[in-house]
């Protein structure tokens, strides 16, 4: 039977494309199912909610989470919000969500943060994210 991977896709809205790309290669990947737990870009908490209510919507959908994916480009180092992402993923819970680091098309430096925190990082392919996603989930 297949299991449905609830997974928390981590990146930044200046980069959507990169997510939008993610979440189609997922969705085109035969026998793989998932959900997507991911904050949208156009959830008012996301557009008008404080820090606070942010931290809070992403721990409550973290915690639902099998899995948290970011992808590793550089600008993830300086990023708040994937940074909070991390820490809510590894302090938040009795046991850590596991992070997995996505190397971006192309690139072959990768963030220190992603490094650091992730449980495996993998290369921009298809069959690479989907088996890390099932060797580290907790489903």
């Amino acid at each position: 039977m297949l299991t449905t991977q609830n997974l928390f896709i981590s990146h930044s809205w200046q980069y959507s494309d990169t997510y939008d790309d993610l979440c189609k290669l997922l969705d085109q990947r035969s026998y793989f199912d998932y959900k997507n737990f991911s904050v949208p870009k156009d959830d008012p908490v996301h557009t008008n909610g404080t820090d606070k209510q942010l931290i809070e919507a992403i721990y409550n959908r973290l915690k639902l989470c099998h899995v948290v994916l970011i992808m590793g480009g550089v600008y993830a180092t300086h990023s708040k919000w994937i940074n909070k992402e991390i820490l809510i993923a590894n302090q938040s819970f009795s046991v850590p969500k596991p992070i997995i680091g996505i190397r971006p098309l192309g690139q072959t430096n990768i963030s220190k943060a992603v490094q650091e925190n992730a449980v495996e990082i993998v290369n921009w392919n298809t069959e690479s994210i989907v088996s890390a996603i099932r060797r580290n989930s907790n489903a």
